[in-house]
């Protein structure tokens, strides 16, 4: 009985045994296949990271690549623009010589007109020969009645005189630059001589002659300024005139011309005026 108890025991056990290590191994394949459900959701997690990474470089390399070429658009737009504003300023500089050409042809044209309208037994070939031509020295004044002060030195008047000569027969040779000096020196030397309105007319006609015609306009405005009475304050008025034109300033020598009509219009001047703003309102209303 013993014996069979035993064995009997050693049997309960063995099979005790038998199960437990069953279900261990049914735990452990438990385990091993929620193992491989995460491993397999690891590797699907995995994928789907590389995927996205994948996507993210792409957009990256598209992003890049657009900026690049949004650049290069770029460029090629401001290099198109720049082509096209190179054009502009090569066809508005032909445009500025062809208008210059025009209008220094123009003016020589209206030089040339204004000549031939004036040209006539009375009327002298230079532009600003309206002055006398033999017009002797001394004549502002005659000699019975000079304005030099009484009290002057015989030997200064008569240096004065000599000056004044040497000045004038420098512009009769057409030693115009020397002649224009000449009368220059005379002024400062003889500021009050009665020969200083000639002596300005004559300097600013020189500086005419030079083709200097700004200077020719601001010597003829001071003898205008200071001796506005005097019989050769309308040659002034026409020499600035004339000048005005040589200038292109059409429109100021047309007021020139009104203001000598207007102020001396008995002078030996006004003819010749109006005539040449005739011709240059007739000139106006044909172009």
């Amino acid at each position: 009985m013993l014996v069979v108890c035993l064995l009997l025991g050693g049997i309960g056990t063995a099979q005790a045994g038998f199960f437990s290590d069953d279900e261990a191994r049914k735990k452990i394949a438990d385990l091993q296949q929620q193992l491989s459900q995460l491993q397999g959701k690891l590797d699907e997690e995995l994928k789907q990271r590389q995927a996205v990474d994948g996507r993210v470089s792409t957009l990256e390399n598209q992003l890049k690549s657009q900026g690049m070429i949004d650049l290069l658009n770029q460029i090629d737009r401001i290099n198109g623009e720049l082509g096209k504003l190179k054009g502009q300023i090569e066809v508005m500089s032909h445009d500025v010589e062809v208008t210059q050409k025009r209008q220094r042809d123009l003016y020589a044209d209206l030089d040339g007109r204004l000549r031939k309208l004036e040209s006539g037994p009375s009327a002298p070939a230079s532009p600003v020969s309206a002055s006398p031509a033999s017009e002797a020295p001394a004549q502002p004044a005659a000699p019975a009645t000079p304005t030099v002060a009484p009290t002057a030195p015989a030997a200064d008047a008569a240096a004065e005189l000599k000056e004044y000569e040497s000045a004038h027969a420098l512009f009769k040779t057409g030693k115009f630059a020397q002649s224009a000096e000449a009368f220059d020196k005379f002024l400062t030397a003889y500021p009050d001589s009665r020969f200083a309105p000639n002596a300005q007319y004559w300097m600013g006609y020189a500086h005419f002659s030079q083709k200097n015609y700004k200077a020719a306009i601001a010597d003829q405005q001071k003898l205008l300024q200071r001796y506005p009475d005097h019989q050769k304050a309308p040659d002034a008025m026409y020499n600035i005139a004339n000048s005005q034109i040589q200038l292109a300033d059409i429109d100021g020598a047309r007021q020139t011309l009104r203001n000598l009509l207007t102020k001396y219009p008995l002078s030996d001047t006004a003819p010749l005026a109006k005539k040449r703003l005739t011709a240059i309102e007739s000139l106006k209303s044909k172009n």
